[in-house]
């Protein structure tokens, strides 16, 4: 067998024993309540909903935290601030692309007393993924997984820099130069088949992953 299948195998090996270790951590307690906190979530009214695809929408190419904390600050007025007012809030609360992201959250407020209903009347988490892809302006693969997640869907990957890296170090993939979406759903396959050996729902992974990565379990 060649070397580097070796040193991929082991690499796998360790982050496995590794989220082993971290199932049986008082973390597994918080991945644990994230996770009811984003099935409670997929429960509540359409507009809830559209407010969690407000913030992936921010969250793209911006700092997780930041965009949780915007999203707590203007709630709301996600729904209701006229645009000139949402692109000054984002402008005063420090996001990198104010302008860009208030005119994708307008573009997507049609749906926002109606994006629970579409969710439904579609079957498989893939294709709810490739309808947002297709409908919602500033959301692609990963904002679009990453929206499904936090409302309660466990088997689609967000696969942003945190992840690629930690793949990367430990030999399972080789980084990519730059994210096609054949690529995409190849790394997210190998993330499938890593969730399926340690037990765990491609949400639960994320969340652990983030861990090891960041030290931290946002959403």
């Amino acid at each position: 067998m060649a070397d580097w299948r070796l040193n991929a195998l082991s690499g796998r090996d360790r982050l496995i024993e590794l989220l082993e270790d971290l199932k049986r951590s008082e973390i597994s307690l918080l991945v644990d309540r994230r996770i009811s906190e984003f099935k409670r979530l997929g429960r509540e009214s359409s507009r809830e909903i559209f407010k969690e695809l407000c913030f992936c929408i921010l969250c793209a190419n911006y700092s997780a935290e930041r965009s949780i904390r915007i999203q707590r600050e203007i709630d709301d007025g996600f729904l209701t601030l006229p645009p000139s007012q949402l692109i000054r809030r984002l402008r005063e609360m420090g996001h990198r692309f104010p302008r860009s992201r208030a005119s994708y959250i307008i573009a997507a407020r049609r749906y926002s007393d109606s994006i629970k209903d579409v969710i439904s009347s579609l079957n498989d988490p893939r294709e709810i993924r490739e309808w947002l892809i297709r409908n919602i302006r500033g959301i692609g693969l990963k904002e679009a997984s990453h929206f499904l997640r936090n409302i309660g869907y466990s088997d689609l990957a967000i696969i942003d820099f945190h992840i690629l890296n930690l793949l990367d170090r430990y030999g399972i993939i080789k980084k990519p130069k730059t994210m096609t979406k054949s690529r995409y759903l190849q790394i997210e396959d190998e993330l499938r088949r890593l969730s399926r050996d340690a037990g765990l729902s491609l949400a639960e992974l994320d969340l652990y992953l983030w861990y090891i990565e960041t030290g931290k379990i946002l959403k």
